[in-house]
């Protein structure tokens, strides 16, 4: 029998307004519980309805801010009566896929999201981020391997496309170097901070610490791990997972082909933009993808 899996979306989806436009759609039950969500974080709840497009480029404001989306829309499709046989989430779509499997409440969710957008906001962890198009994962490893300073393959986006993360300089003087290796693209990402990479390594240990401030339920739906594409059934292998890949990498590749080779025939992918399904259609083509990114779209 076919199975569906429901996917959410990392930082980079943001756009101005967005909450707003969430708040208007949703009925007063909903409404209730976003004024809920954000009762002790105005100033976030305020970017995230009114904020222009810098400001939310901001982690602290676009986690919070893309993960409200995923979680709504979450609730109102299952309202609808349609549920997934497993989740997964690309990087902070990770932390929304809690919801989904009944981690965490819908409260919880947000506000480990929102500390975790300020957590990351505000470490001082200098470095930056590059997507390499056009060359195999392997081949952007080796690179890598062969660079001084820090510079690491932390996102496997899809065949041909890996971002790496590291110390800036390394990466800016490096670029050409991929060019000149066959890469078709080397493009700096706009972004506060190396990702994903050993450098995050603190702020993991931060984030550790703010886990045991909440109340944590085996997953009621299995989820597909970042780091290892392993299939999480317990809510202690959840907290190792969300810790380690605070500095380790997303291997979306392996998670669409994880759920590919236990049946699953359609993704829903829930949050705003179609990022995923761009990529899931680049790993797989025989999986339907369908775009939950607005109360519309349900």
């Amino acid at each position: 029998m076919s199975k569906i899996a429901f996917v959410f979306p990392g930082q980079g989806t943001q756009y101005a307004g967005m909450g707003k436009k969430l708040y208007d759609e949703v009925n007063d039950e909903n409404k209730k519980l976003i004024d809920k969500i954000f009762e002790n974080n105005e100033d976030v709840k305020k970017v995230i309805f009114e904020g222009t497009d810098e400001e939310l480029k901001n982690t602290k404001y676009a986690q919070p801010a893309i993960a409200l989306f995923s979680v709504i829309l979450t609730k109102l499709l299952k309202e609808k009566g349609i549920n997934a046989d497993f989740v997964a989430g690309h990087s902070l779509g990770e932390y929304s896929s809690l919801y989904a499997a009944q981690v965490l409440n819908e409260i919880d969710t947000l506000k480990l999201i929102a500390k975790r957008g300020e957590i990351m906001s505000h470490a001082n962890v200098s470095g930056g981020m590059a997507a390499i198009l056009g060359l195999s994962a392997a081949d952007v490893e080796n690179i890598c391997n062969g660079i001084d300073g820090t510079v690491e393959a932390v996102n496997y986006n899809e065949p041909k496309q890996t971002v790496i993360a590291g110390e800036k300089e390394a990466i800016e003087k490096n670029l050409e170097l991929f060019k000149e290796k066959g890469a078709r693209r080397a493009l700096p990402l706009a972004v506060s901070g190396p990702f994903h990479s050993s450098l995050m390594k603190p702020v993991a240990e931060t984030l550790k610490k703010e886990f045991e401030n909440y109340t944590w339920n085996d997953p009621a739906i299995p989820i597909i791990a970042n780091t290892t594409a392993n299939i999480l059934t317990s809510a202690k292998e959840i907290k190792n997972e969300l810790y380690n890949q605070t500095f380790g990498p997303v291997k979306w590749v392996d998670t669409i082909n994880k759920l590919a080779e236990n049946g699953v025939t359609k993704i829903y992918e829930i949050g705003p933009g179609k990022v995923l399904a761009g990529l899931i259609k680049k790993i797989n083509k025989e999986i339907e993808v369908i775009n939950i990114e607005n109360v519309e779209s349900l």
